[in-house]
């Protein structure tokens, strides 16, 4: 059987390893086994923290949304009810922006809803 030589090989997995690792402190960017361990703990925090995003933005659209409609009296998931009952389709990113920016936008969305 012929011998394998894998130099080139294993040189481009490990400098592909160091290449994510760049930027890490200390031995986790130099070290191959440390970088290995910190680069799989580093794409597997950012592959949680990618969804994760996602739920602390509708929170923070939430608690405006909420603010914004206790100056008016009115809670959130009284003014979320409403909304939907007076088919309202105005998504919480857009409100929470509209609660922000434009204030008075966001008063005539909770006149709409509010109205009987």
């Amino acid at each position: 059987m012929t011998r394998v030589k894998r130099g080139n090989v294993a040189r481009k997995r490990r400098n592909k390893i160091l290449k994510l690792a760049k930027g890490f402190r200390g031995s986790h960017s130099t070290l191959f086994r440390t970088a290995n361990q910190q680069v799989m703990k580093a794409l597997r925090n950012a592959y949680r923290d990618r969804k994760k995003r996602k739920r602390d933005f509708r929170s923070l659209w939430i608690t405006r949304i909420n603010a914004a409609a206790r100056q008016h009296g009115i809670s959130y998931s009284q003014l979320m009810g409403k909304l939907k009952k007076a088919n309202v389709q105005i998504n919480r990113k857009m409100l929470a922006q509209m609660a922000v920016l434009d204030p008075s936008s966001f008063d005539q969305v909770l006149q709409l809803a509010t109205k009987d």
